[in-house]
């Protein structure tokens, strides 16, 4: 053990060309989905915090439920969508990074969409009647809201992309965890293993475990940052 984790940090001080590819594309494919996510999860919590309809609750009782879907179960869906013999077969994107992008996009979504729906009703329920006094519209309120606390939204954010990158499930069910194409952290760690190559999987374990936490270290500073920002504008 000691001797893989000598060789591990070796992998990492030296910048060895193969991990710092995987860690690229971990990236890259985790910040896309994020990308995607946040368009769609934070539209859709806005809407869900002002809007009042039959089966309202329903639907917010189901993206609440969402937050626990298993990722193989995600990356299980959009294989059968994206095969061969699948209803968006066409495309030809199964095993590629688009794919991969779509898999972690769909399991970002419940979190972003439940997170910032709390966030908008509280805070709707707090300045709300003054917007609505200047004509704002509930559903533009609800966006206004989302500007406002948006230290609040990066963190949002920044918890979806914690749980896109260290997610292993979906993306190797529809990636095929290929070197050099789809191969991530996680599902590299995971081949590494099993193939005795520790020192590989050890760096890119240390690497994706301060990835995870400069993102909670970060969260973690965004309150002292918005306190200091509020008190220097008193």
């Amino acid at each position: 053990m000691a001797d893989s984790l000598a060789l591990a940090l070796q992998l990492i001080t030296q910048a060895d060309a193969q991990l710092l590819g995987i860690v690229a594309l971990s990236l890259r494919v985790s910040l896309s989905a994020c990308a995607v996510g946040a368009l769609a999860g934070l539209a859709l919590g806005a809407w869900l915090a002002v809007a009042r309809f039959p089966g309202h609750q329903l639907l917010v009782w189901a993206v609440n439920t969402l937050l626990a879907l298993p990722s193989v179960v995600v990356g299980l869906l959009v294989y059968l969508l994206l095969s061969r013999s699948g209803p968006l077969g066409s495309w030809g994107i199964l095993f590629t990074p688009t794919a991969m992008v779509i898999a972690q996009s769909i399991l970002v979504v419940p979190l972003i969409a439940a997170l910032s729906r709390r966030l908008v009703a509280d805070a709707l329920a707090q300045g709300g009647d003054q917007l609505r006094s200047l004509g704002a519209g509930p559903l533009t309120a609800a966006l206004l809201m989302l500007l406002h606390e948006r230290l609040a939204v990066l963190t949002v954010l920044l918890t979806a992309f914690g749980r896109a990158v260290a997610e292993v499930g979906a993306v190797m069910i529809v990636g095929g965890n290929i070197a050099g194409v789809t191969r991530v952290m996680t599902t590299a760690i995971a081949l590494e293993t099993s193939k005795g190559d520790l020192p590989l999987a050890l760096a890119l374990g240390i690497v994706l475990l301060g990835v995870v936490g400069v993102i909670h270290g970060v969260i973690a500073l965004l309150p002292m940052r918005d306190r200091g920002l509020r008190e220097a504008l008193a």
